[in-house]
């Protein structure tokens, strides 16, 4: 079989072209940006094993299953990410929160940052990229998902600290708490589409607020003065974040937009007493 041919058949699967050409170039032990190198080399036949290889993680795409989980590799904010099903695969409108974490940490000298829920270590390790004077800590419930974390920082040779934990139990005080937390509802009907992804990274109770609503009543107490608090939350819960910030008493209160336009990060400075 050709590679032509191979692509026809992922697309006969109902494959997007871009998801087939990454898991052939995969298989062929390529790298992602070498899509066309495809093109100019469509009549070359493929290995008996590599046609297998192919075929059967396509099956697996056409079932649902996250490219990023049959590649082993999801790039986020210029990095190449190692990641699996112990981790939830990071999503480009992430970056968004890593960029209003940059711009916040601009005019401090060796700032003390910490990311809460930090799953493949995406959030923490873009911003100790970024900024490689900042003390950055990075917390996990799950254990697996540290080890996913861990093995990115040592991949990437990134010093963040990172330690298991429930959100900000024996934390200290810092600059900056950033955190993506679940907070998908319950019952939400899209969480069928993310059946491959740990669940336990996606929902939040029945209202889907569960761990912004901890986060934000006990980052007062963890947050050095003039410290902020950054939150990324579901694409209709703005206002309810904005009012749990309000009501822990945080200032500044202020959002930002995901690449579709919609509110997917607010924020607000720590209170006084904080």
């Amino acid at each position: 079989m050709t590679l032509r041919e191979a692509l026809a058949r992922a697309a006969a699967l109902g494959l997007a072209r871009i998801d087939a050409q990454l898991l052939l170039l995969h298989v062929l032990v390529r790298s992602g940006s070498e899509r066309g190198w495809l093109v100019a080399h469509d009549d070359e036949v493929l290995a008996a094993a590599t046609e297998e290889a192919f075929a059967a993680l396509c099956r697996r795409r056409a079932g649902g299953e996250p490219l990023a989980y049959l590649t082993g590799e999801k790039e986020f904010y210029g990095l190449p990410l190692q990641v699996d099903a112990r981790v939830l695969v990071p999503r480009p409108d992430t970056e968004t929160i890593v960029e209003w974490a940059l711009e916040l940490l601009g005019p401090l000298r060796s700032p003390r940052v910490i990311d809460l829920g930090t799953g493949s270590g995406a959030i923490a390790l873009a911003i100790q990229s970024a900024r490689p004077d900042a003390t950055v800590e990075a917390v996990d419930r799950s254990a697996e998902a540290l080890e996913v974390a861990q093995a990115n920082a040592r991949r990437l040779n990134l010093p963040v600290q990172f330690r298991q934990g429930d959100w900000l139990a024996g934390a200290g005080r810092y600059d900056l708490i950033v955190s993506n937390p679940p907070y998908v509802r319950e019952h939400d009907e899209h969480l069928g589409e993310l059946r491959h992804e740990p669940r336990s990274a996606l929902v939040a109770g029945e209202d889907g607020l569960t761990d912004l609503r901890a986060i934000v009543a006990a980052a007062p107490g963890h947050l050095a003065p003039g410290g902020w608090l950054l939150l990324e939350h579901g694409w209709d819960q703005a206002a309810a974040v904005e009012a749990l910030l309000a009501g822990a008493g945080f200032s500044r209160l202020s959002n930002r937009k995901d690449l579709g336009g919609i509110i997917r990060c607010s924020g607000g400075q720590a209170p006084e007493l904080g």
